[in-house]
């Protein structure tokens, strides 16, 4: 039985120090940045990164891990508000500007092309079954359209976050995503095209 040693002080600071260099990385630049930048930011040696994170990719889904957890723990706290409608776009519009600020995290929704492994599979699982709970309860209290699924709804978010992006608006930043979202109102009704 193999059991894991707990790292260093030490070599929790200099961990600590990588993924925070590449979460400003990653948010900033996308995944196209190099594991030697990542280690120069991050005030450590380039065999200091491969130690902990042994491939770009293996940082990568470190950081998109930390932000799917904390989207995932925002869910779950929005499931306990009394009010299920506006928790459910209050949590929309969070999601959306998260990955508006962060663009791994948009490159991790959209799919960027990089494998993402079993820890990664397993957040994504949560944050998901979470976001169908609360969508679910939006739609019993009558806040959201109930021919909507949890599949329609992360696609709506990808369109707001496209929509945002297309147009910045300073002024009033969410304006756009809470246009697009309200097409998932019930008082919106859009019938499906007949075929």
């Amino acid at each position: 039985m193999s059991t894991e040693r707990p790292l260093r002080a030490d070599a929790r600071r200099n961990r600590e120090r990588i993924l925070q260099a590449a979460r400003q990385a990653f948010a900033a630049e996308g995944i196209g940045v190099p594991l030697d930048e990542i280690a120069r930011r991050a005030g450590v040696g380039p065999g200091t990164v491969h130690r902990h994170f042994p491939t770009k990719e293996a940082l990568f889904e470190a950081v998109v891990v930390e932000h799917l957890e904390q989207l995932a723990r925002d869910a779950r706290a929005a499931l306990q508000t009394d009010e299920a409608g506006a928790a459910f776009f209050t949590f929309l519009t969070r999601m959306t500007n998260q990955a508006d600020a962060k663009q791994d995290l948009a490159d991790a929704i959209a799919s960027s092309g990089v494998t993402m492994g079993s820890a990664t599979q397993q957040v994504a699982d949560d944050l998901r079954e979470t976001f169908a709970a609360l969508l679910a309860r939006a739609q019993q209290a009558g806040a959201v359209r109930t021919d909507v699924d949890a599949a329609d709804a992360q696609a709506i978010v990808l369109a707001a976050l496209a929509a945002q992006r297309q147009r910045t608006d300073t002024a009033r930043p969410d304006r756009l995503a809470a246009l697009v979202f309200d097409c998932l109102r019930p008082n919106n009704p859009v019938a499906p095209p007949r075929r």
